[in-house]
């Protein structure tokens, strides 16, 4: 009569284990203590293995992103340093052309007070025509030249400081400068100054006082 182990091919052989050719397996098949402990040694090797795998590692900074960082804030700064130069810039501009203007303009109200005393000697010199000054006395005549060089001097002097007179006798009508208080005929061509009653002065671009005149409308 066959044994059992010649029924079963497929008998059961004794498990392999870590440092199994060193033991002898127990009488049934199964492994030993010191299998065991060998493949409980190595599970628990692995899980630690795993869970140092598992370890959320430390968060270090790229590199390239913190360049990237610090390139940005230096345009930010460069961008910032650049728009105060310019306004300091502006400033200094602003500041520079007020001083001017004040230098040049601050004068404006004197001025005006100033062109009365123009405007008596011109009407001074104005009454005489040169019979009247032939017929004068010596003493009469010097007194005249004495206003004719007074008159020329403040005229000196008012252009020294940006006084000046503006356009008269044949000038183009410019109402910026020229007050019309008649049409009239003349030899000027039409649209004209043909007469000036009371001579207009500026002071830089601006108009300190417009001239009163009579426009031409061409010759009659």
């Amino acid at each position: 009569m066959a044994n059992d182990t010649d029924k079963n091919p497929a008998k059961r052989e004794t498990l392999k284990m870590p440092g199994a050719g060193a033991s002898t397996p127990d009488i049934d098949g199964l492994p030993t203590e010191a299998e065991l402990d060998a493949l409980q040694a190595i599970i628990d090797g692995e899980k630690e293995a795993v869970s140092l795998r598992e370890e959320p590692e430390d968060e270090t900074p790229d590199p390239s992103a913190r360049i990237e960082e610090l390139e940005t804030e230096l345009a930010n700064l460069k961008d910032q340093a650049l728009r105060a130069m310019a306004d300091a810039e502006n400033v200094k501009k602003r500041a520079a052309k007020e001083v001017a203007a004040a230098k040049t303009y601050g004068i404006e109200r004197f001025a005006v007070d100033v062109l009365s005393i123009s405007d008596n000697l011109s009407r001074a010199l104005m009454m005489l025509d040169g019979k009247s000054k032939d017929d004068m006395g010596e003493n009469a005549k010097n007194l005249i030249s004495g206003i004719e060089l007074t008159e020329k001097e403040l005229m000196a002097v008012l252009a020294r400081h940006g006084i000046t007179a503006v356009p008269g006798k044949g000038a183009k009508f410019d109402p910026n400068v020229h007050q019309a208080v008649a049409q009239v005929p003349s030899d000027e061509e039409k649209g004209n100054v043909a007469e000036v009653m009371q001579t207009g002065f500026k002071l830089g671009d601006r108009t300190l006082r417009a001239a009163m005149v009579s426009v031409s409308t061409g010759k009659a």
